[in-house]
């Protein structure tokens, strides 16, 4: 299968990875790269809902390259399903390489986002 080579879905988040994110070797925790992802995904669920929205499940996720300390991370969401309260979007991490200029996939994920009410509960997600 050919690597993909651009990113797909709307840019939602961009953020330069800093040291204090970053194990001893250099290379980000991936564990900060997902939180990225999730706010990109709360961010977009959120605006289609027009209400709170959290993350009930995140599925398929695999990292295919590092981030690096300078790396400008950037996240990439495409809505795939509307269901009556929840979203699921399809989340790419790109990384634009601070000492190369390379852009490079590092991972994507499939993020399913829950609207909820006010009181905590779920809500449906209007129609358009």
């Amino acid at each position: 299968m050919p690597e993909q080579t651009l990113p797909e879905g709307e840019l939602t988040l961009r953020t330069l990875a800093m040291p204090g994110d970053a194990n001893p070797a250099g290379d980000i925790f991936g564990g900060w790269v997902m939180a990225q992802m999730d706010l990109a995904a709360g961010i977009r669920a959120g605006e289609r809902a027009r209400t709170r929205v959290v993350t009930a499940a995140v599925k398929e996720m695999a990292f295919q390259r590092p981030v690096k300390i300078g790396d400008t991370l950037s996240i990439y969401t495409e809505v795939t399903r509307i269901g009556r309260t929840s979203i699921t979007l399809q989340v790419e991490a790109w990384v634009n390489r601070s000492r190369i200029g390379m852009l490079e996939k590092v991972t994507e994920g499939t993020f399913i986002m829950v609207a909820l009410d006010e009181t905590g509960q779920p809500r449906p997600v209007p129609a358009d």
